[in-house]
């Protein structure tokens, strides 16, 4: 499987536990919603039922009172408490969702018409019995009415306890769903508790799965390319699986091949290519010492009877011939430069550029300051002694007056050393500095100076094949500064 899908199906099902805890919460959400919405109808209930019970409470002493006051505006108070109980019964009517209440309500609803009918007939037949002044006459009727006004009559009786059943029946109700309302919140905790810990675990190991595959196998390619690039290309990596990274894993073991084949190829043309350039060398020295024998022979043999002229032409040859030979060495020494193989060793650079100035010949008026304090170094000797002589010779060969100098320095930085090879000779203009570090290249005619052009053009491949840098600052007449790095 690639691993774009793994890693695609690894978060959908991430995503799926997510997904399912989010549910379950609103769904818990929407339960207890409704639940709370239950709960606040009930209470609503509750309350007006019992309002409704004091306000038949309050009937009845409506009704005592008027005995004892014969005051006509508590029948107009039982009037309007009787209208208030009927809004009381559709208020909560429409509040109730279940059907055993709904039928005591309605029960409930009858027995109050009938004991307000009876009520108020009651009433009625006293308010009419005191205009006529027979309410006080008949004794036993009139403490019959007194018990009926208070309450005692058997559909009062009935009626307050239907109403109490009613309401006790709302609160085992409410205690219920107050129950299973607590139960769903508690069992939504513990799933959504569970699901969420899953999703965490189940994310870590998914991704802590995938980091140590692909880090493992990544790693297997790294140390592959560690290998390719230290110059071992027959190595090979084997990974069977299809997915993005063995594509991958294909594409190194193919620049491997291809690599090892274009090494070999590149190997054999350089062994070729160095035993072409030590056979023309060999091939070329021998014409010129066979032409340099003969002019020395003519000059042996007929040294007195040759003109001026020809004197003079028989040493241009000689000239001639020593130039091709330095050239022929300077293009060996430029092939060869870089394919030794140099071991590093300890090299006090003071002692090395000491020795590299006792081997030129120079001229005594030129001077030549070595700074003490130039460092030690773990490097390759051969390649630091090249670049030092080739600079110092330079410095000393193209110095163009009887008394100068020449300095050799260097400064620290953090991982590489710079060094310094600084005269005060002619100088080069800055359209010639790039010029001077191509091989054969020359600012003098090499019949008035004698160079080949190679010096520099060695000391830019050894630089280059280092990857360091060398610098020159120089103006005409004000001498030259020739800078390069070298790590430490």
């Amino acid at each position: 499987m690639k691993i774009s899908y793994l890693i695609l199906l690894s978060f959908l099902f991430i995503l799926l536990l997510f997904s399912i805890t989010t549910l379950i919460n609103y769904n818990q959400y929407n339960e207890v919603q409704e639940k709370t919405d239950f709960l606040a109808r009930s209470a609503t209930i509750v309350r007006e039922g019992n309002r409704y019970h004091r306000n038949i409470l309050n009937l009845v002493g409506v009704g005592r009172g008027y005995l004892l006051t014969k005051d006509k505006s508590l029948y107009e108070t039982f009037q309007s408490t009787t209208y208030e109980n009927d809004s009381i019964f559709k208020e909560i009517n429409t509040l109730l969702d279940d059907a055993r209440q709904q039928d005591r309500l309605a029960a409930i609803r009858e027995l109050d018409h009938k004991w307000v009918k009876e009520y108020s007939a009651l009433f009625a037949d006293i308010i009419r019995r005191k205009i006529t002044g027979k309410l006080k006459a008949d004794t036993v009727r009139l403490n019959k009415d007194i018990a009926e006004l208070s309450g005692e009559s058997p559909v009062f009786k009935r009626l307050q306890a239907d109403l109490r059943s009613f309401i006790n029946e709302e609160y085992a109700r409410r205690e219920v769903q107050k129950e299973i309302l607590t139960d769903s919140i508690r069992s939504t905790r513990r799933i959504s508790f569970w699901l969420t810990l899953i999703s965490i675990i189940g994310g870590f190991l998914i991704a802590g799965t995938l980091a140590y595959n692909l880090s493992k196998r990544i790693l297997k390619m790294v140390g592959m390319a560690r290998t390719i690039s230290s110059g071992n290309y027959v190595v090979h990596m084997k990974d069977n699986k299809n997915d993005e990274l063995s594509h991958l894993s294909t594409s190194l073991n193919n620049m491997a091949e291809v690599l090892a084949e274009n090494f070999a190829l590149l190997k054999r043309k350089n062994e070729e290519l160095d035993q072409f350039a030590h056979i023309v060398s060999h091939d070329l020295k021998a014409p010129l010492r066979g032409i340099g024998n003969v002019v020395s022979w003519i000059e042996e043999d007929h040294g007195n009877e040759l003109p001026p002229k020809v004197h003079e032409y028989l040493q241009l040859i000689h000239g001639r011939l020593i130039r091709a030979e330095n050239l022929i060495k300077g293009i060996l020494s430029y092939a060869r430069t870089g394919t030794e193989s140099n071991e590093i060793e300890h090299v006090k650079v003071h002692d090395l550029v000491t020795e590299i100035v006792e081997a030129q010949t120079s001229d005594p008026g030129i001077s030549i300051e070595i700074d003490r304090h130039l460092p030690n170094l773990l490097t390759q000797k051969i390649p630091l002694f090249q670049v030092f002589s080739n600079l110092v010779n330079n410095a000393i060969k193209y110095h163009d007056k009887k008394n100068g100098r020449v300095l050799i320095y260097s400064k620290e930085y953090p991982s590489y050393y710079e060094f310094f090879v600084e005269d005060d000779g002619p100088g080069i203009a800055a359209g010639h500095q790039a010029k001077i570090f191509k091989i054969f290249q020359t600012l003098r005619e090499r019949d008035t100076f004698e160079s080949t052009g190679v010096g520099l053009a060695i000391v830019q491949k050894i630089i280059d094949a280092r990857k360091e840098q060398i610098k020159l600052n120089s103006k005409p007449g004000r001498g030259s500064i020739f800078s390069f790095t070298w790590k430490k």
